[in-house]
């Protein structure tokens, strides 16, 4: 076994050179986990290509070798996704960053996979241009991962996910082979392989390139702060906007942990005593924003507000969106660790499902800091813990679970951007059936028929030596399937 790796280090190592191999056990500790950092998996090998043709050669040596691989981005997800579960070898695609084309005239850009999301709008920004899909970890995600997972943003309630974004790929198949799928035109013949593939958490091949729509910056944007005393009224505000025929930008909204965290990590300007604040934005021609922003303070009149605030300059919007893409990371203000959820329910559903939440963070005693997406139902409650206390990790497992859970009852999905992964596999059954399940397996065998790809990812298994997730959700799993 030791001979057969130091070959196919060997071998690799004449493909992506010295400095693109990693084999030491303490550099490969780096590669173990992804941003959720509760599941942990050591590659025995990682290679860090710099080209299409390198990622091909490095997959043939795994399809020959029978080895089992994975791709990696920038290692922000939060769904245990690009986790080496059976070992193997770990490609990561972070030094693959170029942007290879603009086209301005047409509105397209093609860029490497493991170019950094913002690094692109960055990029465009000196023409009037940008990149839609805005991730809280823009900063820090590749558009490769984005891709992966179908990223959405705050932007998702009128421009969409990465899916509405992405034209046209190139890909490594598992067997080595390069393909590409769509193209640069919005609507091309045959079969949407490009739209299968988006969203396929890295379990169908390796991207390369990605041909992606650009936009122009819109004339005006106004953002506005809506301040609430109550969770429900904040809620009922966002289902108020919807209902009037406003399609915002983006509604985002953050409870007063999350506010906490955020003003002693950033101080972005939000009042540390509000319960709730909404952060609404819309954007379009000058008039037309103008017309929007009346409307919008009269729905949150209609809901109780206690205070709204017009961004009066470009700095502030900037500020408070600073705050909010910042929550996530000013969590360490206020808890040493958290545990996050990103399940999706319907806008109505956001009082009864906040009120729910508020009852769980109460039976297992510890707090939650609610930071989301309100305007597409995606909620981002944050589990805040201690794993130094004993037994509080498998407590903030078990609220995930029941989080989960109800949002699955009232209607909602298990995930909106995170993804599936190794974390949620085991809760598919709460949404599809055995039937349902095995049809996109078949998916999953038409692209990957040998099952090395990305193996032990978004379904079920009870392979030996597979991780199945942590203890608390096991516990709460077999409630919820009856098993106890």
């Amino acid at each position: 076994m030791m001979e057969a790796k130091e070959r196919i280090a060997k071998e690799l190592l004449g493909i992506v050179g010295e400095d693109g191999l990693v084999v030491d056990p303490g550099e490969l500790r780096v590669y173990e986990t992804d941003g959720l950092t509760v599941f942990k998996a050591m590659p025995e090998i990682v290679v860090l290509p710099r080209s299409a043709e390198q990622v091909a050669a490095v997959v043939k040596v795994c399809h020959r070798e029978k080895i089992p691989f994975v791709a990696r981005g920038a290692g922000t997800g939060l769904s245990g996704g690009a986790l080496p579960v059976e070992g193997g070898v770990l490609i990561g695609m972070n030094r693959m960053n170029q942007i290879l084309e603009i086209d301005y005239e047409n509105q397209r850009a093609v860029v490497e996979p493991g170019m950094v999301n913002v690094w692109l709008t960055n990029a465009l920004a000196p023409q009037g241009y940008y990149y839609s899909p805005d991730p809280a970890s823009q900063t820090a995600c590749s558009i490769g991962g984005n891709v992966a997972e179908n990223s959405g943003g705050p932007r998702t309630p009128k421009y969409g996910v990465t899916t509405n974004h992405v034209l046209g790929l190139e890909v490594v198949l598992p067997n080595g082979e390069t393909i590409k799928f769509g193209g640069k035109t919005l609507d091309p013949l045959g079969y949407d392989l490009t739209g299968v593939f988006v969203g396929s958490e890295g379990t169908f091949g390796i991207a390369t390139k990605v041909t992606v729509r650009i936009m122009r910056k819109p004339e005006a944007v106004k953002t506005l702060m809506g301040v609430f005393d109550s969770i429900e009224d904040a809620s009922n505000a966002v289902s108020g906007i919807v209902a009037r025929g406003i399609i915002p930008v983006a509604i985002e909204m953050m409870d007063n942990n999350a506010i906490q965290a955020v003003e002693k990590g950033v101080a972005a300007g939000y009042p540390t005593d509000a319960v709730a604040v909404l952060l609404a934005e819309v954007d379009g021609p000058k008039d037309e924003v103008e017309a929007l922003v009346d409307p919008i303070i009269e729905v949150f009149k209609e809901n109780h507000v206690g205070e709204v605030r017009i961004a009066k300059d470009e700095d502030e919007r900037l500020l408070l969106w600073k705050g909010r893409k910042a929550a996530f990371a000013a969590m360490g203000q206020i808890s040493p660790e958290y545990y996050v959820q990103d399940s999706v329910i319907p806008r109505t559903k956001l009082p009864a499902i906040m009120k729910y939440i508020g009852e769980l963070s109460e039976k297992y005693g510890l707090r939650v800091a609610n930071v989301f997406h309100a305007g597409d139902g995606n909620l981002h409650p944050l589990v805040l813990y201690d794993s130094r206390n004993e037994g509080e990790l498998q407590k903030a497992e078990q609220m995930g679970a029941e989080i989960i859970k109800a949002c699955v009852d009232v209607g909602g999905s298990l995930t909106g951007e995170h993804g599936i992964g190794l974390e949620k596999r085991d809760f598919m059954p709460l949404m599809y059936n055995d039937d349902d399940l095995e049809a996109m397996r078949k998916v999953k065998k038409i692209f990957d028929p040998e099952g090395r790809l990305n193996p032990g990812k978004i379904f079920p298994t009870s392979k030996p030596g597979v991780q199945v997730g942590p203890a608390g959700q096991r516990e709460m799993l077999d409630k919820v399937h009856g098993r106890t």
